[in-house]
């Protein structure tokens, strides 16, 4: 009769007793599934809009257009990311600041993404321009 269990094929011995040690394949696969220990908050149409300023019927337009990410809920209401209403704040910036369209306002926010990515890429890296980000 064995009174220690066996080791499985994903483990290796470390030379500190009989304790398995995860090997980088099972990291990995492990690495690969996340599970949610807490339910992300979820804002309504209703909360979003109040939380905005804005009128819900131009929340819903927004969604329709593409500018700001909703899901639907199991009752199939839309639902928003709690940074939902800073979007909408930033969309209601460039709409009144540059007067643009609302088709303008998509590419500008996909291009200020990227400019944001593309420095934060810059910063991990180390690399730094003489120039001050101007975002």
């Amino acid at each position: 009769m064995k009174d220690r269990p066996e080791r499985g094929a994903g483990t290796v011995r470390a030379g500190l007793g009989d304790r398995p040690v995860r090997t980088n394949a099972d990291m990995t696969a492990s690495a690969a599934v996340r599970f949610a220990l807490v339910p992300a908050p979820r804002l309504s149409v209703d909360a979003v809009a109040r939380r905005s300023g804005l009128h819900p019927d131009l929340v819903r337009r927004f969604v329709a257009l593409g500018l700001v990410d909703a899901e639907r809920d199991a009752a199939g209401q839309l639902v928003f990311d709690p940074t939902a209403p800073a979007v909408l704040a930033r969309i209601q910036r460039l709409r009144a600041g540059l007067c643009l369209n609302y088709a303008a306002i998509g590419l500008v926010l996909d291009l200020l993404d990227r400019i944001s990515l593309l420095e934060s890429a810059l910063r991990v890296r180390g690399t730094r321009s003489d120039t001050p980000p101007w975002t």
